[in-house]
């Protein structure tokens, strides 16, 4: 179950709260479900309820426990917790979690790709200069990753400018003191408004403090566990009904990875690709966590069991997602580093 899957489920409870007489409100277009701030919050949570209590007439803890009775027997969902002033604290079965390892693997390279921005037409335009001419060039990517068309001539609104801090130096000049997804990355890693940082030092380290080499490394790395797996006779399967998926590092890890057709869709209306690039991050850094608390291959002389069969197709999906979201910003995954 995606956050989008699970932004459908909980709206649906409340227009079935509402046909029920158990609710009087106008029933909202949207509803947004996140991450918890912090652990043991459950997998997602919603401030739906608290948005509700006002046009409902009674304290949102009251609107949370008529939606909370509804939103458990959703299908995928294995506990709803009410919180503080009213937030529903959402917690997923690992049935719903195998769901999205499946989901990844059956679309490969396209998964976080969609129709959100069907029927929308863009052209950018931009003056050359390195840093808006890449910018320019990877929203395009982005904007039809999610249906847009760009650069269409029935396009029905002006060309849209690419506005980003300057990088300061011509693209000739970043390539020959970076290579090419170094510069890159370090013009599309920033916010537009910040000023890129081009310290060869760090972007070219081949160390856990430079976070393009982290993002290349969790790639090259779930791919060498699929090699080192075929060479042991252990194939992945994202059958999770044995209860695996639901150690912190497991939970942790497919919740970005259900996340980044949101963040893929975010960066495209936003106009921000940085946020794709921060996502892979956060996404490498939660698989090099998994990867050394739910190790996917038996270690020493354990004997494979299911849960490293389960454990590499998600090291598989991950894999996926960061080649494809690399791909996104035009930056090379290589299997080997």
């Amino acid at each position: 179950m995606t956050p989008a899957e699970l932004s459908r489920a909980v709206l649906s409870t409340v227009r079935r709260a509402v046909a029920a007489d158990e609710l009087r409100v106008t029933v909202p277009d949207r509803i947004s479900v996140q991450r918890p701030p912090r652990p043991g919050c459950g997998d997602y949570a919603t401030n739906v309820a608290l948005q509700l209590a006002g046009a409902a007439g009674c304290p949102p803890r009251e609107v949370a426990e008529v939606l909370r009775k509804r939103l458990a027997t959703e299908p995928g969902i294995a506990q709803v917790v009410i919180a503080g002033p009213g937030f529903l604290n959402i917690t997923l079965d690992a049935a719903a979690y195998g769901d999205v390892v499946r989901k990844v693997l059956e679309r490969g390279a396209a998964y976080g790709h969609g129709d959100a921005l069907a029927g929308t037409y863009v052209t950018t335009v931009h003056d050359g200069e390195p840093r808006a001419a890449v910018t320019a060039e990877v929203l395009e990517r982005l904007l039809r990753s999610c249906g847009a068309s760009v650069g269409a001539g029935d396009s029905v609104e002006p060309p849209e400018p690419v506005s980003v801090r300057p990088a300061g130096a011509t693209a000739a000049q970043l390539c020959e003191r970076l290579g090419p997804d170094a510069t890159r990355w370090a013009l599309l890693r920033p916010p537009a408004d910040d000023t890129p940082s081009l310290d060869p030092a760090v972007l070219l380290s081949q160390r856990a403090g430079n976070p393009l080499f982290r993002v290349r490394y969790a790639h090259a790395r779930s791919r060498a566990l699929l090699r080192n797996a075929h060479d042991l006779g252990i194939e992945p399967s994202s059958d999770a009904s044995d209860g695996t998926f639901h150690h912190p590092a497991e939970t942790d890890l497919l919740g970005l990875i259900a996340d980044y057709p949101r963040v893929v869709e975010t960066a495209a209306r936003h106009r921000a690709p940085d946020r794709v690039a921060r996502h892979l991050e956060r996404l490498a850094d939660a698989f090099l966590r998994f990867h050394d608390e739910c190790p996917p291959l038996p270690r020493g002389d354990e004997k494979p069991l299911a849960a490293h069969c389960v454990r590499l197709s998600l090291a598989e999906a991950t894999g996926t997602v960061l080649a494809g979201g690399l791909d996104l910003l035009g930056i090379s995954a290589p299997e080997h580093l």
